[in-house]
């Protein structure tokens, strides 16, 4: 036996709107092993080509409700009239797989993440300026002048939240910032509280060494 096995946790990227962390989450996905993305579940009927269990879980309002009611939703919220959330199943499935669930939210659902999961490891993406992140909210063409002005002003209460995140990097070159995420999972997989069986492998060792002591050097006077 060589090196040790950790128990996964989830990955939650928040970061103000245009910063790049859907980007990264899709990439962190994609192109990196043991990353995965949750099925949320929502109280929208599904779009044209939507799959139950494989874009969202559908449900009802009546449904959802219960299960945030019995502490089963790790985050969620209300948008657009809808309600959307991710199942604590579906982190819990991909532990036993030994994955790690990537989490793309807002400040909001990390905070109650922070409260429903506390092994999560909260990474906020910032922007590498403020005229960058204009120019990338104005960029997409999506959005209108009064569009924009909201986003910034989200931007304002979303950026003074970045304490309360474990790490924070910055989205100025993407494939960097994918580097340095991937080095903030690695650097927390190796704590010690999520090494399994540690207590086991350290009283391993110390009989062993405590054995060849004995057999080997009783005697000897060194």
């Amino acid at each position: 036996m060589s090196g040790l096995l950790y128990t996964p946790f989830p990955v939650v990227l928040a970061a103000p709107s245009g910063t790049g962390k859907t980007t990264l989450a899709r990439r962190l996905v994609r192109d990196s092993r043991g990353f995965c993305f949750s099925v949320s579940a929502t109280t929208r009927p599904p779009r044209d080509g939507e799959e139950e269990g494989v874009d969202y879980f559908f449900m009802d309002r009546d449904r959802f409700e219960a299960l945030a009611s019995d502490g089963r939703l790790a985050e969620w919220a209300e948008v657009h009239g809808e309600l959307y959330g991710t199942p604590l199943a579906e982190l819990e499935e991909a532990a036993v797989r030994g994955e790690h669930v990537v989490l793309d939210i807002d400040v909001q659902g990390a905070r109650l993440i922070r409260s429903s999961v506390p092994e999560a490891v909260l990474i906020f993406v910032m922007p590498p300026s403020v005229d960058v992140l204009r120019a990338r909210l104005t960029g997409r063409g999506t959005e209108r002048g009064l569009q924009v002005a909201r986003r910034l002003r989200t931007a304002l209460d979303e950026l003074q939240a970045v304490r309360e995140f474990d790490h924070v990097v910055v989205n100025d070159d993407l494939e960097r910032c994918l580097d340095e995420i991937r080095g903030i999972v690695r650097a927390e997989a190796c704590r010690t509280v999520r090494a399994r069986a540690l207590d086991e492998r350290v009283e391993d060792m110390r009989g062993r060494i405590t054995q060849i002591l004995q057999e080997e050097f009783t005697n000897t006077g060194g």
